[in-house]
């Protein structure tokens, strides 16, 4: 199972995403993130990716929640998901990512992966959890299942 990262920076009411421009997810909105290398924590990852894609330092704790994708095309992947308000640095653009803050209302969910409103309302409260999302390769979601401790 290949293991990933995604960061939500939060200001007050404001949460930053960052458009995709390249690769898997090219032209959807999501936290910075990326996936682990060999020999590095998910923390370790979270912080280091975050740094590449927008500039910033986190500082981050415990690992919020994770999710976890079974993909027809793709596989398994498991996502670490990390929740900061605290950071260095201010959000720049990347090859790889441009940031925007929006507040909580304006998050766009049209424009992220199907599943995300299921559970992002988990990170923006700080609550703890777990989900799965089974999709049937083609980017649609077949079933959804979020666990709270």
């Amino acid at each position: 199972m290949t293991e990933s990262t995604l960061v939500y920076m939060f200001r007050g009411n404001e949460v930053l995403l960052a458009m995709k421009k390249r690769g898997h997810g090219e032209g959807k909105w999501n936290g910075p993130g990326g996936k682990l290398k060999a020999g590095e924590t998910a923390l370790e990852a979270a912080v280091r990716e975050t740094q590449e894609e927008v500039g910033v330092t986190p500082v981050l704790g415990r690992e919020l929640g994770n999710v976890t994708y079974h993909d027809d095309a793709y596989g398994e992947l498991l996502v670490h998901v990390f929740r900061a308000s605290k950071w260095k640095g201010e959000p720049i653009e990347s090859e790889e990512m441009k940031p925007r803050w929006f507040t909580i209302q304006e998050i766009p969910y049209h424009e992220m992966w199907e599943g995300d409103d299921q559970w992002l309302a988990k990170v923006i409260n700080d609550y703890p959890f777990s989900a799965e999302i089974w999709s049937d390769g083609k980017g649609g979601v077949t079933n959804i299942e979020i666990k709270t401790p």
